[in-house]
């Protein structure tokens, strides 16, 4: 099916809104190509005036005379891709706390600008970060619902049917607007590679001096075969034959770049999740079949656990990113090997376990590892939700139920 890319209703759209209205620096950050321009000129009017820093004579004058580019611009100011210009921010603070005004900036960035030195403190208290990610299969959808807020509602009832999931061309699409709304496989397949490729050459470039830049494919390879795992650097360093030091710099650029995202650890102890090894994923399963360089067929071979888990892990991120409650995504993972792969964690310190499944018929032994988180931490512990490829809600145990993973999507939201 094909859609218009601009009628697509993003959730994230809200929150920009709200922004505008209270902060004098608004700052959408996610991938190249996930659609922050398009959400960002919905805000464009006279008044807020549109300009990008993909145009090379408006880069030299940002890089060049900083203050003056600004003052040139004017506000209300609507900025595309600022990483490309860290001299801004400075300038951008002082002209903040000369003139406090709300929605003055709204700022788009492919790279976290965040992770740049002395960008976060310069903006401290005065900007406002949203993340936007590719589409969620929900917007694609058309669908209202948001599966994390659902699951720290009223639990889910085990009753009722949902859709066929049609995964494989789900994980095919992936949620980049323009290959996912408007290409078929093989056009899909020729933008996955100049994306990698405008990554690596410009936007790598761009953030750090990087001595191999010839070794980041191989690297996103490995990373994609070893997608759900831990981030073993060490075993990384072995194959690659890269310094510790610099492959652990070269994943946390591609981690800024958002081409890599990490799940971390749960414990009910703080210093015990800073010491444990998080779990890495690419940011779109339509990546990761191309740094694996295989096609949907994979789903019913031996990468399908691999692909059904990083397809929920996007999924979730997404979901999490413009849930209303926002809480962290984790998973637990212990020496004994009780493991639960998706722990989400609200403010005030719910649980709620997900596990993801390569089986068409649940069964009690598949709660085992929410049963366990449920005893670990029994008073704040909501539910457990299993998700598998099915069309059913089933019932496995005490607080856990198998959902069909197209819940993800399809769940009606609280009324």
């Amino acid at each position: 099916m094909w859609f218009n890319v601009h009628m697509i209703h993003r959730r994230a759209a809200i929150k920009v809104a709200e922004a505008l209205s209270d902060s004098p620096v608004t700052i959408l950050l996610g991938p190249r190509q996930c659609g922050k321009s398009t959400l960002a000129r919905t805000f464009e009017s006279n008044e807020r005036r549109y300009a990008t820093l993909d145009d090379p004579d408006l880069l030299y004058e940002a890089k060049r005379n900083p203050k003056g580019f600004l003052a040139m611009m004017g506000t209300p100011l609507i900025l595309d891709e600022v990483q490309r210009a860290p001299e801004l921010f400075l300038p951008l603070k002082l002209a903040v706390d000369q003139k406090r005004t709300p929605g003055a900036y709204l700022l788009t960035g492919s790279a976290n600008v965040l992770l740049m030195p002395k960008v976060a403190d310069s903006l401290a208290g005065r900007m406002e970060v949203i993340d936007l990610l590719p589409l969620t299969q929900a917007e694609m959808e058309g669908k209202p619902g948001n599966l994390v807020d659902r699951l720290f509602g009223e639990p889910i009832s085990a009753r009722g049917r949902w859709g066929e999931p049609n995964l494989a061309e789900r994980i095919a699409r992936g949620g980049f607007p323009e290959p996912a709304l408007t290409r078929d496989g093989k056009r899909r397949a020729a933008w996955a590679q100049n994306y990698v490729r405008t990554l690596l050459d410009r936007d790598v470039r761009d953030l750090s001096v990087v001595e191999g830049l010839s070794q980041f494919p191989r690297l996103l390879n490995l990373l994609g075969a070893r997608s759900g795992e831990p981030t073993n650097i060490s075993s990384l360093s072995r194959e690659l034959g890269i310094a510790h030091t610099t492959l652990t710099r070269y994943v946390e650029l591609l981690k800024s770049l958002f081409l890599v995202q990490q799940v971390g650890p749960w414990s009910a102890d703080l210093s015990v999740r800073l010491a444990k090894t998080p779990k890495s994923y690419l940011v779109d399963p339509m990546l990761l079949l191309h740094v694996l360089r295989r096609g949907p067929e994979a789903l019913s071979q031996d990468l399908r656990p691999r692909l059904l888990e990083s397809f929920v892990a996007a999924e979730l991120h997404r979901l999490v990113g413009v849930s209303e409650l926002r809480p962290l995504l984790l998973s637990l993972r212990t020496v004994k090997h009780h493991e639960v792969d998706f722990v989400l964690e609200s403010p005030t310190g719910e649980l709620v376990g997900l596990d993801v499944i390569d089986d068409k018929v649940p069964t009690r032994s598949h709660a085992d590892g929410l049963a366990y988180l449920s005893d670990l931490a029994p008073d704040r512990f909501r539910q457990g939700i299993v998700l598998y490829e099915g069309t059913e809600a089933v019932p496995l145990r005490e607080g856990v139920v198998a959902l069909p993973i197209s819940a993800l999507w399809d769940i009606e939201p609280l009324s």
